[in-house]
């Protein structure tokens, strides 16, 4: 039933009955319908937004609303409301959708946001093509610089399909009615009649800046390009993290300081200052059980895309070939090409770094100057020159999502980090007795005799 303080507003439904043309009004219908019908989708979307919602909790949405006495209706019509409810706690989102190539619009974005403090909506949720770290943080500048107290989280399209998806390989879903509901929005948010994608392209500036460090000029302080290009690097890295979950069937995300999670703008300023001093643009991906995390870089001075893992060295090893041997045994059916490893040393001593061939062939070379000297760790590193695909917008995302699950495949999800044995019990202290009051102090006055 519509509350009453909507005028207008239909029950989001499954089968919407709105005009072929609609693409925004279907999807945010169909969307919406899922997520108050499948009580796990509901449960992990909202949840991402610090919103609990237990089993006695019922969520309700609506579509097209429009609030009672609103004289603006014309201009701000929300895409939806959502409605939380338990027991007597209501919790209130208005939502704003955007599919295909469309992007959000900041002056539509504040609107709403004054439409839901001026109904006593808790918050503003934007869903559209965009990417962004978490809900938190908005792709729009303009919603993070605001100082509105009501809130505006986002979710991108593909991290809706995602949630489905995962929901569906690791078998989240308890009601089979459900479970075939979630599987028919998987394939509806597939078709490309949605005009849902990820993030396939970069900026304009992207060409433009690496015209600028090819030239070898430096990137000025307040490089407008550089931040759009940023930005757009932000975005892509949150679709990588994405495509890994829908291809290891668990949650893939970045890895970023928390000073970083909580502001965004933050995170902008200081990664814009390394961009400029290093030339190359990074970011860490956590993926749950791998050996370590995985790090990709973008360097724009010599147009490669590198990925790395780091490994510590085994210390039951003593000898740098054995614990180098002990990396290679790891790596013995791996074909990848341009796979390098670069081996760690203890204090000031330089890192050095051979072909993985190399080492193969022989394991000695690295001890080639280090004699004496125990290796502490190898970073396992694929490093790939693309050339001009590299300053191409949408080759050089191509590139990307092919480089990083190659290499997360034939090597990183291989890889076993060295662990220390479990400790285990002495031969002479294998009994109780062996290690009882009396027992200790009979060895303590043999070992003061024997001193």
């Amino acid at each position: 039933m519509r509350p009453e303080y909507l005028s207008q507003g239909e029950a989001a439904r499954l089968f919407p009955v709105l005009a072929t043309t609609s693409k925004e009004g279907r999807t945010t219908a169909v969307v919406l319908s899922c997520l108050t019908s499948i009580h796990e989708f509901g449960q992990n979307l909202l949840k991402s937004l610090g919103v609990r919602v237990g089993r006695t909790s019922t969520i309700d949405a609506f579509t097209e609303i429009v609030f009672a006495g609103d004289k603006t209706a014309s201009k701000d019509r929300p895409d939806g409301l959502l409605i939380v409810q338990t027991g007597k706690r209501e919790w209130r989102a208005l939502v704003e959708t955007k599919v295909g190539s469309n992007l959000l619009d900041d002056d539509q974005v504040e609107r709403y946001r004054n439409l839901a403090k001026l109904h006593g909506v808790d918050c503003v949720i934007t869903i559209s093509n965009q990417f962004t770290s978490k809900p938190e943080n908005h792709p729009l500048q303009s919603v993070r610089k605001s100082r509105s107290r009501i809130p505006v989280y986002h979710w991108s399209w593909m991290f809706i399909l995602t949630t489905a998806d995962l929901l569906i390989s690791n078998d989240e879903v308890s009601d089979p009615d459900q479970l075939y509901l979630l599987n028919e929005l998987k394939r509806f948010l597939t078709h490309e009649s949605t005009g849902i994608k990820g993030f396939d392209r970069m900026p304009q500036e992207w060409t433009e800046l690496n015209k600028l460090v090819s030239a070898s000029e430096g990137i000025p302080a307040k490089s407008e390009s550089a931040q759009v290009v940023l930005e757009a690097w932000h975005q892509e890295t949150r679709d990588l993290s994405l495509i890994l979950s829908r291809q290891t069937q668990t949650l893939v995300r970045e890895k970023l300081p928390r000073k970083h999670m909580d502001d965004p703008n933050l995170r902008m300023k200081e990664e814009f200052a390394c961009l400029r001093e290093t030339k190359r643009l990074g970011t860490t991906l956590i993926i749950p059980d791998a050996a370590s995390p995985v790090e990709v870089y973008a360097n724009l001075m010599t147009r490669s895309i590198s990925v790395e893992m780091f490994l510590r060295a085994p210390e039951d090893k003593k000898s740098t070939k054995a614990r180098v041997n002990w990396l290679l045994r790891q790596l013995k059916s791996v074909e990848t090409p341009d796979i390098h490893i670069r081996l760690m040393w203890p204090g000031s001593s330089e890192a050095t770094l051979y072909p993985l061939e190399e080492l193969r062939e022989d394991a000695t070379i690295a001890e080639t100057g280090k004699e004496g000297m125990q290796v502490l760790g190898f970073h396992v590193l694929l490093s790939r020159r693309i050339g001009a695909k590299f300053t191409q917008q949408t080759n050089f995302i191509s590139s990307l999502e092919e480089i990083v699950p190659e290499f997360y495949k034939d090597i990183g999800q291989n890889l076993v980090a060295w662990r220390k044995a479990a400790p285990k019990i002495k031969s002479k202290r294998d009994g109780a007795l062996d290690v009882s009051v009396d027992a200790l102090e009979e060895e303590a006055e043999e070992m003061a005799l024997e001193g």
